[in-house]
């Protein structure tokens, strides 16, 4: 067996290959520590010495993809190209990045050994590997896998196809997602929402002191000097930050997809809004974590849009200079985000971005709870404004009134016992509605026409604008976009889970184990961003700061960064405090101090050279410091021709690496030990959770089955039970209902209602299984009687299909069917003379048993195949002598 060659990214798109006259086979995982980072692009050769393999080869290898990714996952493909090729065998693992695909596609040469070519196209999944993409929305959630062959979106608990983005904490459990919706309204308190709009950000931030607390109902907190909520759970107020709370959602995501796909999942691509920082990023990353997944990415959401809208297209432009300009408009629950988008064959590219931060659905919700609050205050007394709970209900309200004034032109308000035992009730219509958001609206090209000046395009160069969001329905909203670039809008996109579908595509392409369409996807910062650092001593006119990544640059990217230093110094990296950066945004990535500089041996100042990167999440992290220094080396070169060839020596300066310097970083993240913590105490209050839903269940099948029980008793096991167990049963059955009403078995433990019901069970059962087999043993002795009929029929009829079985065989079919026959009828003749509430002798599943092995016993004889007839060897079998014609008689015929 030959061992995979473990290839690193240098090697992408080389051709490797491997020993002579050895096959490539599966590698165990400790032989193959990485691998190249795209398969689809690898070539691997392989050179027999003997026989060409089969033209389709099987082929298992271990494989990683996707960036920071450290363990192995297995890898099924069909080799897609086999060539043959003549070239010199190789005896052992080498690399050849200066062969070529042409050099491979000579014809063979049957005097030399074989290479073949084998690339890997046809990607088919294991059961080992899931696909899951997440469109972490404001509102609600969505969550998206690959199979059968496309992308479904997963149903939860309720069967509902988006999860509320909302958890609620009450002092006994936790509520999450559906749960905790249907919570919310007597619990809003200590339901907490906004979980998109609040992780990665501080107290002080003015968007969450202006907007964000119009839209949450609990307590706001600093916790580690980030956002975060205080709620009554399990009897006490506990501070949770957004980064916990989103990891707590994420795992009843994860919870959701498993249970649908009957799979643990871990591998997933989680879609986030495009205006999110780096502090941002950096606690979605943590958050997961905290769930227990593994992101394989971040996606801004409109990117994963348009990769689902241009990965399913056919149509695209072959040339990348002239692309096709499509325009993305996604306005949902929160957030108003607008990208433009180039596409061609085979890629995108993001060109201009733009968000509005504070527009969404839920702007105009309050814009229509203000109005409607004036009217109510006027109309029937009350102030709705000063009661949270009732802001509550006219805000539910509201919501449902937007959505059928986007299809009617005017729509009712009811709101029952919204305060004060007053049912409030009124109307409005669209034109209503529109004036009233008039301000909202005004603000509506300003997205617009900053991604069209960033792109550099102008409207007439858009070729489609594509809607997303559920806000988009909105009449008004449709009328701003299609009046603004003055052509009608594109529908082609599923608005409520585009995003959703998008990120699953993301999460295929990054897995080893399924065959997506090769689409290349170019994204961009959304904001420029800066590195500074102290002026060397001695040089008065350096420089301080260095915008490293400017606007649109394109991401992921790397930089090297360049210092001239005698000692160690420090960098700092920071956006640059400028649209589009939202106002009070804390502008802080990260510090690097680069350590054990010292000056060289002349004592000149050492070159020192640091690399920056923005990774495929959109996190900035400065990755190495290392030195270099200029040395002279000897070239030789020669020149003439002929007799007149002679070599000349010359001194050459180069750069050559001198070593690694000792770093820190240190990034407005949290650390690891507090990561590691919040992941422990997730775990413990999972397993709560799921203890109290467990319990919950056993206490709900005890009040079941006493009252399922006791009504039965005297209907369907009448005739089953004896009186001395009925009045055991009732008894009991009375004690438990009696017990489940006290406090005691109000808040028992999860085994106490199992010791119950167990108990209850214990005489219950024998009443239930006497009226079962009553139900199902004539059926199973049916079933039994027609195997033996027919088995007795088939050795007793002489059939000639079964002539060559000896007689000896058919009669111990025969006394096989008559013993077991004998053995049915004797039970059940006893079974007819015991009454119904007395244990049954025979079983049905006894029957069945017997069933079973009269088939297996007889089958084996009957199905016997016929011996093959044999000839013996030397001898002919003699051919039929032809048959002669019947002579006609002669007829004597006049010719006239």
């Amino acid at each position: 067996m030959s061992t995979l060659l473990a290839a690193t990214s240098e090697y992408k798109g080389s051709v490797l290959a491997l020993p002579s006259g050895r096959w490539p086979c599966v590698a165990a995982p400790k032989q193959l520590p990485e691998v190249v980072v795209s398969l689809s692009s690898q070539i691997l050769t392989a050179t027999p010495q003997a026989a060409a393999p089969p033209p389709l080869l099987r082929q298992a290898v271990y494989a990683t993809l996707g960036e920071g990714r450290g363990r192995e996952s297995v890898l099924s493909s069909d080799v897609a190209s086999v060539y043959a090729t003549s070239v010199a065998g190789t005896s052992h693992l080498e690399a050849r990045p200066d062969c070529s695909l042409a050099d491979l596609r000579k014809p063979p040469n049957s005097d030399c050994g074989f290479t073949f070519l084998i690339r890997f196209l046809n990607m088919a999944s294991t059961e080992c590997s899931i696909v899951v993409g997440i469109d972490f929305g404001n509102l609600s959630s969505k969550i998206g896998v690959a199979r059968h062959r496309g992308i479904d979106i997963i149903t939860n608990e309720v069967s509902n196809r988006s999860t509320p983005s909302l958890i609620s904490f009450t002092p006994k459990q936790r509520f999450i997602g559906e749960a905790a919706k249907t919570a919310e309204t007597s619990n809003f308190k200590n339901t907490v929402g906004s979980l998109t709009r609040m992780i990665g950000r501080t107290l002080d931030d003015p968007d969450v002191q202006s907007e964000e607390k119009k839209y949450i109902n609990a307590k706001l907190v600093d916790v580690g000097g980030q956002a975060g909520t205080q709620v009554q759970y399990l009897g006490d107020a506990t501070d949770f930050s957004y980064t916990q709370l989103v990891g707590a959602f994420l795992g009843k995501l994860r919870d959701t997809a498993s249970t649908e796909l009957k799979q643990a999942v871990s591998d997933v691509v989680i879609a986030i809004p495009g205006w999110y920082t780096d502090v941002q990023r950096r606690a979605m990353i943590d958050a997961a974590k905290i769930a227990g997944l593994n992101p394989l990415r971040l996606i801004n959401s409109n990117t994963a849009v348009a990769l689902g809208y241009g990965i399913t297209k056919a149509d695209l432009p072959e040339d990348p200079e002239n692309p096709r300009y499509v325009v993305f408009v996604d306005v949902g629950h929160a957030t108003y985000s607008v990208s433009v988008v180039a596409f061609s064959k085979g890629q995108l590219v993001v060109k201009g971005t733009a968000h509005d931060r504070n527009f969404g659905g839920r702007d105009i919700d309050y814009a229509l709870v203000q109005y409607f609050a004036k009217e109510f205050q006027s109309k029937y007394k009350i102030d709705v404004l000063s009661n949270p709970k009732a802001i509550f209900r006219l805000a539910a309200g509201c919501e449902r009134l937007k959505k059928v004034l986007s299809a009617n032109t005017e729509a009712p308000l009811n709101v029952e016992s919204i305060m004060n035992d007053v049912d409030a009730s009124s109307s409005m219509k669209r034109e209503q509605l529109e004036g009233l958001i008039e301000n909202l609206l005004n603000r509506f090209d300003g997205p617009l026409e900053a991604a069209l000046t960033q792109a550099g395009i102008s409207k007439e160069q858009v070729h489609s604008i594509e809607l997303v969001g559920g806000s988009t329905r909105i009449p008004a909203i449709k009328d701003k976009i299609s009046n603004f670039f003055g052509k009608p809008l594109s529908y082609t996109l599923n608005q409520d889970e585009a995003v959703a579908r998008g990120a699953t595509f993301a999460c295929a392409s990054l897995s080893p184990v399924f065959r997506v369409r090769e689409f290349a996807v170019q994204d961009i910062i959304n904001y420029p961003i800066k590195v500074q650092w102290q002026k060397e001593p001695g040089n008065p006119d350096e420089e301080t700061e260095l915008t490293v990544f400017p606007e649109k640059n394109a991401m992921p990217s790397t930089k090297i960064l360049t210092f001239y230093r005698k000692a160690p110094f420090e960098l700092e990296s920071e956006y640059v405090q400028e649209p589009p950066l939202p106002v009070g945004t804390n502008p802080r990535i990260g510090q690097f101090s680069i350590n054990g500089v010292k000056p060289t041996d002349s004592g000149d100042l050492a070159c020192v050279k640091v690399k920056a990167r923005v990774n495929l999440n959109g996190i900035t992290n400065f990755e190495q410091a290392y030195g270099v220094q200029e040395v002279e080396k000897e070239e030789v070169t020669i020149t003439g021709e002929g007799d007149d060839k002679k070599e000349e020596t010359r001194i050459v300066k180069k750069l050559e690496r001198t070593g690694d310097y000792p770093t820190a970083a240190q990034y407005n993240t949290w650390s690891d030990k507090v990561v590691d913590d919040w992941l422990e105490a997730e775990g413990k209050m999972h397993a709560d959770d799921k203890l109290v839903q467990e319990t919950e269940e056993r206490k709900n099948a005890l009040e079941e089955y006493v009252y399922d029980m006791r009504g039965k008793l005297d209907d369907r096991y009448k005739a089953y039970v004896q009186a001395s167990e009925k009045e055991q049963l009732l008894s009991g059955l009375q004690q438990a209902e009696d017990w489940l009403y006290t406090d005691e078995g109000e808040d028992a433990p999860k085994s106490a209602y199992v010791k119950r019901i167990d108990e209850l069970k214990k005489v219950g059962d024998k009443v239930v299984l006497r009226w079962r087999e009553n139900d199902e043993r004539p059926r199973a002795a049916a079933q039994l009687r027609e195997v033996i009929n027919n088995f007795l029929s088939a050795a007793q009829n002489g059939e000639e299909k079964y002539a060559h079985i000896s007689d000896e065989d058919k009669q111990k079919v025969i006394e096989k069917c008559a013993n077991t026959q004998h053995w049915l009828e004797d039970k059940l003749a006893r079974q007819m003379e015991k009454p119904k509430n007395v244990d049954p002798i025979i079983t049905s599943a006894e029957i069945l048993k017997n069933k079973d092995d009269v088939q297996y016993t007889c089958a084996s004889i009957m199905n016997r195949p016929k011996p093959k007839t044999t000839e013996t060897p030397g001898t002919e079998t003699p051919k039929e002598a032809p048959k002669e014609e019947p002579k006609q008689p002669e007829e004597d015929m006049d010719i006239d």
